[in-house]
């Protein structure tokens, strides 16, 4: 795995400590996506917490799930202290016993004084997690080479827009957005999903274009497939998207029919060390300042409702207003669909399974 520490940043963390009088700056190690999401979160959380505790962040990146979280807490070596994580997969790992409770009554009051209990968007705080950001699975193409993308039928349609696909692989949200590019509403979806047939219905439309995808498992994929050409377009993370475009101008633009909306995360693996620490990073960069700070570098909304009016521009661009590029703006979310957790948390093993075995033909 890929340690991602940066050695200057940790000099100035602990000789602000130690001049400040501290008697013993603590490490700890959180965990994310990489690439441009993690770099958001380094500015926004880790840069401002260190210079202000004089502890040092370890950050690492992983590709997602629960298996090495489990595998740290049943082993009884768990190295980790904080996991960006999905929602369906902090259900689950909640009710499976390897992740630590978190008392939500320690979230401090927005800026504006509104207790926390009422700040966060509704469903954002759990028994073992607290959330930080709303993203989406979108459809990405470059404008330069490919036009007419309209609807997740034509992501589906090799006819009409030939080329290959990019497609995270595994089954979400892959079985949702083939379902709505059968013509399945967003909210029957997991209705249609919940049936034997609803599932073969969604494999049979994945299998339609199975000869033109290519698969990524890694956020910053979909960005470097356009870019190479290797794709016209792909399934990708509204974020990375948008920072290759804010960043690198990259002409590249998002189709926003069928999005699938979700949220991250904090949780904290059963077992794990120096929760003080933890607990305060956890309040630090829950607290409404940090998450409109993160709302400057990437496209992804915070969901504390007293951050919303702090974010404006992005954070080296004062004209490129960040609002427009928010999964949940207006003009972007009539065709959304939110991810359905509990659907997830009580079929992800059976339908990776599934999922698998179809690969696998």
């Amino acid at each position: 795995m890929k340690k991602l520490i940066n050695k200057t940043l940790m000099a100035t963390a602990i000789s602000a400590a130690v001049a400040a009088g501290s008697v013993q700056a603590e490490d700890i190690t959180v965990v994310s996506w990489g690439g441009a999401y993690t770099k958001s979160q380094v500015e926004a959380y880790h840069k401002p917490w260190m210079a202000q505790t004089g502890n040092t962040v370890v950050s690492e990146d992983y590709s997602g799930g629960l298996a090495e979280i489990k595998a740290q807490v049943e082993a009884g070596n768990v190295t980790w202290n904080l996991v960006d994580v999905e929602l369906s997969d902090a259900v689950r790992g909640c009710d499976e016993g390897i992740l630590e409770v978190i008392d939500s009554s320690i979230l401090p009051a927005g800026a504006d004084g509104t207790p926390a209990a009422d700040d966060f968007l509704p469903g954002t705080v759990h028994e073992c997690a607290v959330g930080n950001i709303v993203w989406s699975t979108i459809v990405a193409y470059d404008g330069s080479k490919t036009s007419g993308v309209n609807s997740m039928a034509d992501f589906f349609d090799t006819a009409k827009i030939p080329g290959k696909r990019g497609l995270r692989k595994g089954p979400k949200p892959n079985l949702e957005m083939a379902l709505m590019a059968d013509g399945v509403a967003p909210g029957d979806v997991y209705e249609v999903l919940s049936t034997d047939a609803g599932i073969d219905r969604a494999f049979a439309k994945l299998d339609s274009i199975r000869d033109s995808v290519v698969w990524w498992e890694a956020g910053a994929q979909p960005p470097q497939l356009l870019a190479d050409g290797e794709v016209v377009m792909t399934t990708a993370y509204n974020g990375r998207i948008f920072n290759a475009v804010a960043a690198e101008g990259k002409p590249f633009e998002i189709m926003w029919d069928g999005q699938v909306w979700d949220l991250d995360l904090w949780v904290i693996p059963k077992g794990a060390k120096n929760m003080e620490a933890t607990l305060d990073f956890i309040k630090f960069s829950t607290g409404t300042q940090a998450l409109a700070d993160q709302a400057s570098w990437i496209s992804y909304g915070p969901v504390r409702k007293s951050s919303a009016p702090l974010v404006s521009s992005y954070h080296n661009q004062p004209d490129l207003k960040m609002a427009p590029h928010m999964p949940t703006a207006p003009a972007n979310f009539g065709g959304a669909l939110q991810n359905d957790f509990e659907f997830w948390a009580d079929n992800q093993d059976q339908l990776n399974e599934r999922f698998n075995a179809w690969l696998s033909k």
